[in-house]
Formats: structure tokens, sequence, C-alpha cells
């Protein structure tokens, strides 16, 4: 299973992007699907999560802001982030568990994306 990010980039603060990661290989099914950051010189923290039944979990400092959603279809997952602040800069990692096709249990991360907000 892999797990593929895009999106990220240098915006101004205020700006807006949508990062993207798409699930590929022996999947059977995926469960949960979410989006963790990482700041230089912290440790990695949640973002946002959701549930193959959409079900959505949110940190504290994004609520209102960021908006994860997905498509099981396309077994891809984005994050909306809006009214990005210069806290918000990081390395933006997906991650999704569930079964392969051989069903054996996976948790898989993506590669990150960068996201640099400017003040």
């Amino acid at each position: 299973v892999q797990l593929q990010a895009s999106g990220g980039g240098l915006v101004q603060a205020g700006g807006s992007l949508r990062l993207s990661c798409a699930a590929s290989g022996s999947i059977f099914s995926i469960n949960a699907m979410g989006w963790y950051r990482q700041a230089p010189g912290k440790v990695r923290e949640l973002v946002a999560t959701i549930t193959s039944g959409g079900r959505t979990n949110y940190a504290d400092s994004v609520k209102g802001r960021f908006t994860i959603s997905r498509d099981n279809a396309k077994k891809t997952v984005y994050l909306e982030v809006n009214n990005l602040r210069p806290e918000d800069t990081a390395v933006y990692y997906c991650n999704a568990d569930g079964l392969t096709t051989y069903f054996r249990s996976y948790n898989q991360w993506g590669q990150g994306t960068e996201v640099t907000v400017s003040s």
C-alpha cells in the first residue's frame, strides 16, 4: 500500500491550499484516513481524520479553517486549508489504515507535502 501526497506550497498568511493524498496498491478496504503535520523542531501532531463513513475529527487549532473530505471511489483524502497562519507551516503527512487484499492490516504514511505560510 502506498500513499502519495501533493498540494503543498508557499502561501501568504490568509491564503488557501488544497492537499490531496491518493492510496494505491493491494487495498481491500480503507478505514480511517487522516492528516498530520510536523513543524520544525516539534513532534508530529494530528490535524484531522475522517472515517469510512464520513465522521470527522479536527485539532482545536484548525477547527473552522480546515476541512477534511474523502472520495472512497478514488481512494483519496483531501484537506482544504483556509485562512492559513504562519504557525500552520509544517510538513503535512497523510495516513490510512485498513486491510490489504491479503486480509492483512496496514497503517501507512505518505511521504509528506510541505506547507509554508509567510507573514
